[in-house]
C-alpha cells in the first residue's frame, strides 16, 4: 500500500516537497500500489468503465483481467469503482453491480464463485494503520445487498451462503474514546474484525459492530444492532440485538421484526 509513497521517500526527505506534492503522492497511494498502475487501470478505467449492457460486462471482463486477481469470467457493470486493483480477488462467476465501490489494501478483498455485491454497496478496506489482519473475505455462493457497507480494517470473513439484505452495516473497527480530556482522534481505534459463518441471514438496516461472531445458521432480524456474539441457528432481533429463539422453533409473535 505505502509503494507509491516509499519510492518518493528519498526525494522528499531531501528536498521537502512542497504540501501539495505530497498530498499528490498519498493519493496516488491510496488509490493504486504505484503510481505506474494508477496509470494504466485509470486508462482502462476511462476507456472501458463506462460501456453499458452485456458488452461493457464483456469488455470488462476480459479488459480488467490484467489489473485484478481474477480466476475465471467475471461480470462487472458500468459506473463500478476500484481502488487497490490489484489487491483485489474475484473468483469465477462473481457479479459486481452498478455503483459498487471495492477499496482494498494488502490483506485486499477476496469474493468467491457465484457471489453478488448488489448496486451501491460498498466494501472498504482503508488500512492506512498497518492493522495486521485487515482485509474482507467473502465466500461462495453469497448476496451482499444493496448500499451494503463493509468497513474491513480488524478483518471481515464471511462464510458460504450468506445473504445480506439492503442497508446492512459490517463495521469492523471502532473509535477509542476513554479520556474526556483528548479528541477522539487521537486515541486510536479498536480492530478486533467480525466474522459471520455460512448460511447466516442478514435482515435489512442491521449494523454489526466490530470484535463480533454470527454463527451458522443465524438470523438477524431488520434493523437489528449486534454488539456481541450470536450462537449459530440463532434468531436475534432488537437494539441491541438479544437472542429470541432458536431457527426450527415456534416463530415468535408478529410484531417482532425478523425479516426484511
Amino acid at each position: 500500500m505505502t509503494q507509491g509513497v516509499d519510492a518518493y521517500r528519498g526525494w522528499s526527505a531531501e528536498r521537502n516537497p512542497p504540501r501539495a506534492v505530497h498530498r499528490l503522492l498519498c493519493y496516488l497511494d491510496r488509490q493504486a500500489s504505484s503510481p505506474w498502475r494508477y496509470a494504466v487501470e485509470q486508462t482502462l478505467f476511462a476507456l472501458l468503465g463506462w460501456v453499458p449492457g452485456i458488452i461493457g460486462v464483456g469488455l470488462r471482463a476480459l479488459g480488467y483481467r490484467p489489473i485484478l486477481r481474477s480466476h475465471g469470467l467475471v461480470a462487472i457493470e458500468a459506473g463500478v469503482r476500484l481502488a487497490q486493483a490489484s489487491n483485489i480477488t474475484l473468483h469465477r462467476g462473481v457479479y459486481l453491480d452498478t455503483g459498487v465501490y471495492l477499496h482494498a489494501c494488502p490483506g485486499g478483498i477476496e469474493i468467491g464463485e457465484n457471489s453478488m455485491v448488489m448496486h451501491h454497496a460498498e466494501l472498504h478496506v482503508y488500512n492506512f494503520r498497518d492493522l495486521p489482519h485487515a482485509g474482507i473475505h467473502i465466500g461462495r455462493d453469497c448476496l451482499i445487498g444493496e448500499f451494503n457497507v463493509v468497513r474491513g480494517q480488524g478483518g471481515v470473513t464471511i462464510g458460504d451462503r450468506v445473504f445480506t439484505s439492503p442497508m446492512v452495516q459490517i463495521l469492523a473497527v471502532n473509535h477509542v474514546f476513554h479520556d474526556p480530556t483528548r479528541p477522539f482522534v487521537d486515541q486510536g481505534i479498536t480492530a478486533e474484525g467480525i466474522v459471520i459463518e455460512e448460511d447466516a441471514w442478514i435482515g435489512a438496516g442491521a449494523i454489526i459492530t466490530d470484535g463480533v461472531h454470527i454463527g451458522r445458521g443465524a438470523v438477524i432480524g431488520a434493523g437489528a444492532v449486534v454488539t456481541r456474539d450470536v450462537p449459530p441457528h440463532t434468531v436475534a432481533v432488537g437494539v441491541p440485538a438479544c437472542a429470541v429463539r432458536e431457527v426450527g422453533d415456534c416463530p415468535p409473535r408478529s410484531d417482532v421484526p425478523v425479516y426484511y
